[in-house]
């Protein structure tokens, strides 16, 4: 766990198999803006694959969110086609022969918490990138 991440105070995790359906099990705030780490399983293994994040700050301090917050970005954004997750992730598992992920999501902007999802996309990074040189393998740039 990242020591970032201890303060922000609703978050959730969820699991998804290739046989899922991604809208199904994904238990995203569908109202907060924050960030999300996407985790491959390999039994006991566990691989940080990709960080991801939703929400501006604007320069009057508020949030700029796009509808159905987290829960969209991450089931309906666009990753490796032009075509949501809930299509592409099951796709790339196959190919990578990934049997399972864990979703970890984080609402890093609201009452209790005022951080930059970006910002903190951007620290864990960082981090990730110190540490093993390179960035998740599914986040292509940053």
């Amino acid at each position: 766990m990242y020591k970032e991440l201890k303060k922000i105070k609703v978050k959730d995790q969820f699991s998804f198999a290739i046989e899922d359906s991604l809208e199904e099990v994904c238990n995203a705030s569908e109202t907060g803006s924050g960030i999300f780490l996407v985790y491959a399983l390999d039994g006991e293994e566990k691989e940080l694959i990709m960080v991801g994040s939703t929400g501006t700050i604007q320069n009057d301090g508020t949030l700029k969110s796009k509808n159905g917050g987290l829960f969209e970005k991450i089931v309906n954004g666009h990753q490796f086609a032009k075509t949501g997750r809930k299509y592409s992730w099951p796709a790339q598992m196959k190919l990578e022969n990934i049997a399972r992920l864990e979703v970890y999501w984080y609402e890093t902007f609201n009452d209790k918490n005022k951080v930059i999802p970006t910002f903190l996309e951007g620290q864990i990074l960082q981090n990730f990138l110190d540490e093993n040189g390179k960035l998740p393998k599914w986040n292509v740039a940053f």
